[in-house]
């Protein structure tokens, strides 16, 4: 045996136990005539004692040449600390090494492994495996597992079984860019890795499994925006015989379940809106709603008042930040400048002070009254010493710029506590969502989403205003997961992609299979995904991902520690039949 016990087991009970531990060196403190180490595995620290008066000599100068980060194996007997440590288990007692193995030397690491490190991120992403030995990323780490054993209970107490799903698929044009793999017994065709196992859970309803569910892996060859990965988890969930209540049902009891099991914390309301009214109140469709600062429109109140800037605006609205009125005029003119900024895009802001006597002070003075400010007030729900801001212009450009000042202004304020758990159905979204660009509708979520039956008449005149049977939960302002329940019949299925733009032709080459799949009897199903990674960031605390996935990539989508992505040599390019151009 290489360790009877592991670093973080041993206590007082222990004392004059003989035991065996290895692990790495975390550091050493050379007194001369006595040295203490202290030994880290994944379950803690234990300190080592090496005394010259008590140890075999070759033991205690073997002592001396040990490195940070040293594997070694050590014998003795569990002792009683003299001087304690209360801050961690194992603080109590020391071990009086009687045998010492060095396992394996180290060099010493580019960055320190402790809590907090000297090392910035792009040197600690290049020795990854350096960077998990430090507690906010093993626990980090650990917690993931807690968290995927609970989802994985959870579901299989509800008799969903967990099925594996290929990797190696068609590509599809379900709106991200398909990774491709070639094919070498194939020539000329490839294989595409899955953004979800979507088709495969349909298939498995058909297949009468009821109740699907898998923790896997997707992928997506997309431009990286902050925080996104090329390849993710999904805790992927399909069932039969369902309608939309019964899948809220049970994903928000799957919430609720992590939520307590996880943090202790219980959540009793899962407020239920539709996304036309978190766009307009929030401005996006996935609304934090652990504060305030709701939006509240002005028109009425602020056009046809001789300022152009607002008569000119489809939309002007406006948000309420409590106590902000003692704002100074250089905060407020560093928020005009952050909301100009070319990743917001406004062209401006109007402000408006609440003072605490009950009158208004604002940036426009010269076009709107006292009258004309308190209707303001009442509109955002301003009280003395708030203050309002207002944007104007375009509507669902306007409520973008709003809805990223609100998020940034509610950071600032210290709003977004990471201990407090606020979540939301988000429903009723829009079937199809026009492009601007080129003049087609695309299904918002994916093609195989079933429209509301009473919206079907709506398809040939007004495509905008279909909603679908879709849904998305929200947590703490993140979107952590979405489904919908699904088309299951050819005939429906093929009507959606004729308003989707497909031919009958490519219609029956992308899908055909699942076509196929619904003429022999499919029945009514849907289901939901949840995006593991984001879901344990958010009940870990953090805002992002990446400490919570073992081996990440940069957001240029590279993995530096492999240097992956890389060539490959001229003999696989010809197995694979394929032949770079230069650039």
């Amino acid at each position: 045996m290489y360790r009877s016990h592991n670093c973080g087991e041993l206590n007082a009970s222990h004392i004059n136990t003989e035991v065996t531990l290895a692990g790495w060196v975390q550091k050493s403190r050379d007194k001369g005539f006595m040295n203490w180490v202290d030994l880290r595995d994944r379950y803690g620290i234990t300190q080592l004692i090496f005394d010259e008066s008590r140890s075999n000599k070759t033991v205690f100068e073997a002592a001396k040449t040990l490195g940070r980060e040293f594997v070694i194996q050590v014998k003795g007997t569990v002792i009683e600390r003299e001087a304690k440590n209360k801050n961690i288990p194992t603080g109590e007692i020391e071990i009086l090494v009687t045998e010492l193995t060095i396992l394996n030397a180290a060099l010493t690491p580019p960055f320190t492994i402790e809590d907090e490190t000297d090392g910035g991120e792009d040197i600690r992403m290049k020795y990854r495996y350096l960077d998990i030995r430090r507690n906010p990323v093993k626990n980090s780490l650990l917690f993931r597992h807690k968290v995927a054993m609970e989802v994985r209970k959870y579901l299989s107490d509800l008799d969903f079984c967990e099925v594996e799903t290929p990797y190696l698929i068609k590509s599809t044009p379900e709106g991200a860019r398909d990774f491709v793999v070639p094919s070498r017994m194939n020539e000329g065709q490839f294989y595409a890795l899955p953004q979800s196992p979507q088709t495969f859970k349909q298939l498995l309803m058909v297949g009468g499994m009821d109740k699907y569910f898998q923790i896997v892996k997707c992928f997506r060859d997309e431009d990286l925006r902050a925080d996104r990965q090329p390849e993710f988890t999904q805790i992927d969930c399909e069932m039969a015989f369902v309608e939309q209540e019964d899948i809220l049902n049970v994903f928000e009891g799957l919430t609720r379940h992590l939520l307590k099991e996880i943090k202790g914390i219980e959540v009793d309301k899962f407020p239920r809106i539709t996304y036309d009214y978190a766009m307009k109140t929030y401005g996006n469709d996935k609304p934090d709603i652990r504060f305030g600062m709701e939006f509240g429109e002005l028109n009425e109140f602020a056009q046809h008042k001789e300022f152009p800037v607002f008569n000119a605006a489809e939309l002007v609205v406006g948000i309420a930040v409590p106590g902000a009125g003692n704002y100074t005029r250089k905060e407020i003119d560093g928020l005009i400048d952050w909301v100009k900024r070319p990743q917001v895009g406004a062209s401006g802001m109007v402000y408006a002070k609440c003072n605490d006597d009950g009158t208004f002070k604002s940036s426009v003075d010269k076009f709107y009254n006292q009258e004309d400010l308190t209707n303001w007030a009442k509109a955002t729900g301003a009280k003395p010493g708030d203050m309002i801001f207002v944007l104007s212009g375009p509507a669902n450009k306007t409520r973008g710029q709003l809805s990223a000042l609100r998020m940034e202004l509610a950071t600032r304020l210290g709003l977004r506590k990471p201990e407090e758990f606020a979540p939301l159905w988000v429903v009723d979204f829009p079937l199809l969502e026009l492009d601007e660009e080129t003049g087609r509708y695309h299904a918002m979520h994916h093609p195989f989403t079933s429209p509301k039956p009473e919206d079907m008449k709506l398809l040939e005149t007004e495509p905008g205003k279909v909603r679908a049977n879709a849904y998305d939960m929200v947590l703490n302002g993140n979107e952590i997961g979405g489904g919908s329940i699904r088309i299951h019949d050819k005939a429906t299925q093929q009507l959606m992609f004729k308003y989707l733009g497909f031919t009958e032709d490519e219609a029956k080459a992308q899908f055909g299979f699942l076509m196929d799949a619904f003429q022999f009897g499919a029945p009514p199903h849907g289901g939901l995904a949840f995006g593991l990674d984001r879901l344990v960031a958010i009940l870990g605390g953090q805002e992002t991902i990446r400490d919570f996935i073992a081996f990440p990539k940069n957001n240029s989508g590279r993995d530096v520690m492999i240097d992956a992505p890389a060539a490959i040599d001229a003999l696989q390019l010809k197995e694979l039949h394929i032949k770079i151009d230069a650039i």
